[in-house]
């Protein structure tokens, strides 16, 4: 009872993602040894990678859907949290990559071919802004969605910012404007990025989800009528769609009440967006175990 809806389906999103994607990192390899650009080679090389986590982030979705067994309970609904977590990684390692290489091309002066920089990259605006759009929707209900949209929309970025340096270059002969707009862009990403990877690595470490604020959860089961205490409260996400909650209550009654549960279970999921939750339910006598929780620091 209270479980949350299955997610949408992103099958063909994902498919033509890494299609379009795939087929830009081929031509723009190609651009860059034509025109002898080594920010086109090192874009394609990063969109190379974007494509990758565009394939991690379709299969965890597979392996999130798949059924339970003896042996994995839950079954592989988590793959989709470490998932979120290598994209955040990836992001962060590609911000990395590209800011080395501003830096170097500053270093160097390197010579770009502006109009060859300048058709790419607009042709790169294009097919990273649109596949951002196929995952903007869903980008504030699953987190491994949102990675693809971020790694997308950050391309788009990318790409923007290399079309405007390549029209300088065109009229001002300044090459030096291409890395020092890679390096603007560089500290944009890093900052969206930064916060991907906090949010996924806090649910690999099974902390409370962003979107929900343990203490309003735990003042709505404290404030039930039958309850007079909660104690051993856990609330953590199963997956980037999916939270559960183990508590304790303790009832100034001791009868078993299945509306009572019922009720519950469904303001936890309507309230709080909570779809898997266990609760035991205790007589006053039992409330001595609430003393092991004295330790769980509130922040």
């Amino acid at each position: 009872m209270g479980h949350t809806h299955a997610p949408p389906n992103y099958n063909r999103a994902f498919a033509v993602a890494i299609t379009l994607n795939m087929a830009f990192v081929v031509a723009e390899a190609g651009a860059g040894w034509y025109g002898n650009s080594l920010a086109l080679l090192a874009d394609a090389g990063h969109n190379l990678g974007d494509v990758l986590s565009l394939l991690l982030a379709w299969g965890s979705r597979y392996l999130t859907g798949r059924a339970a067994t003896t042996r994995r309970t839950y079954g592989l609904r988590r793959s989709s949290i470490l998932a979120a977590l290598t994209n955040a990684i990836l992001l962060l390692l590609a911000v990395g990559a590209i800011g080395w290489e501003a830096l170097t091309r500053l270093s160097e002066s390197a010579y770009a071919n502006g109009k060859v920089v300048m058709i790419v990259a607009a042709i790169g605006v294009v097919i990273n802004g649109a596949t951002a759009l196929l995952f903007m929707r869903g980008r504030h209900d699953d987190l491994n969605i949102r990675g693809a949209y971020l790694h997308m929309a950050a391309d788009a970025a990318v790409s923007l910012g290399v079309v405007v340096a390549g029209g300088l270059i065109l009229v001002t002969q300044w090459h030096w404007l291409d890395p020092a707009v890679s390096l603007v862009i560089v500290v944009v990403i890093a900052y969206s990025s930064w916060s991907l990877f906090r949010e996924s690595l806090d649910l690999a470490l099974d902390a409370v989800p962003e979107a929900i604020n343990p203490a309003f959860v735990e003042h709505y089961l404290q404030s039930l009528p039958e309850v007079s205490s909660v104690h051993h409260l856990h609330i953590w996400a199963m997956s980037t769609t999916e939270v559960a909650l183990t508590a304790h209550l303790v009832k100034r009654d001791a009868r078993l009440d299945d509306t009572f549960l019922q009720r519950v279970h469904s303001e936890l999921h309507d309230q709080f967006g909570i779809g898997h939750a266990t609760l035991q339910l205790e007589s006053g006598e039992m409330a001595d175990c609430a003393t092991s929780d004295s330790s769980v620091q509130h922040r």
